[in-house]
């Protein structure tokens, strides 16, 4: 009989492929039966997002090839940070502090492309939908695809983290990240005990608010204790909350997959 790990492991693209899919698409359909939104603007809405999925997949792919690579390499040579933690004593101890230093490294990640002028011009395409659901998620310039990817390749080889790690790791982001841009929200009490450590659907909205500060907030991917701990931690009302960028509310741009993508090439003041 397989071992249930191998067979996770050795499966790791299938199931996490499938189970973006199948959670992507529940959310949708759930985000159509409960929410006010009209189908037909729904789907139009979500078909936007759903394009850059083929603009960003290659470049995911063939960099993946890399990250993998900087992977073996350092657990080959006994690289990185994580390298002088116990790794088969205390396993999960190990994927627990794992998870947490590359949680830490995407909250850094996250600052920098607000803070860096040239890099915030690519983030701020995810910024620009002017309506938050669930298909928000895969709004990403492949600009950004490429610049994030390099990013985890240098957390790799910083910590040393193995396949493995990253597999976890990229399994509970995904998950997180479906979420977070869900049109879930969670009721008052229950966000508050599980926002206490987790980035929730509440949290996130406030960082798609279209004006500063609380654009530059919440940066946090699936924990929210890095923006308690840097002072960058906000809540805002579920009725004062307003998406989209205040230098980007056209919808004929925001709204157009042949105009968005153009976005970070045109002038426009932050």
């Amino acid at each position: 009989m397989s071992d249930p790990k191998n067979l996770f492991f050795d499966h790791a693209t299938t199931i996490q492929v499938t189970l973006f899919a199948v959670l992507l698409s529940s959310i949708w359909v759930a985000e159509v039966v409960f929410c006010v939104d009209k189908l037909a603007v729904k789907w139009k809405h979500s078909a936007t997002n759903f394009l850059f999925m083929f603009s960003v997949l290659p470049v995911q792919l063939l960099l993946t090839f890399f990250v993998v690579a900087i992977s073996n390499w350092a657990g080959l040579h006994h690289w990185g940070m994580l390298s002088f933690l116990p790794h088969h004593k205390h396993v999960i101890l190990f994927y627990v502090l794992s998870f947490l230093l590359l949680d830490f490294f995407e909250y850094v990640y996250h600052v920098v492309m607000h803070k860096a002028g040239l890099l915030w011009k690519f983030h701020l395409v995810h910024h620009t939908d002017l309506d938050i659901d669930v298909s928000t998620t895969v709004r990403e310039h492949p600009g950004e695809t490429f610049v994030r990817v390099c990013f985890l390749m240098v957390w790799v080889f910083i910590s040393g983290a193995s396949v493995g790690v990253l597999i976890v790791r990229q399994t509970v982001q995904s998950v997180a990240n479906i979420f977070a841009h869900s049109k879930i929200r969670l009721p008052y009490k229950t966000e508050k005990l599980i926002g206490t450590v987790f980035i929730t659907p509440n949290l996130h909205h406030v960082h798609h608010h279209y004006q500063l500060p609380y654009t530059d907030s919440n940066y946090g991917d699936v924990l929210s204790i890095w923006d308690r701990l840097f002072g960058t931690f906000r809540q805002l009302n579920t009725n004062d909350t307003v998406f989209g960028l205040d230098t980007h509310f056209d919808q004929a741009t925001c709204g157009s997959f042949a105009n968005a993508i153009k976005i970070p090439f045109a002038r426009f003041k932050k």
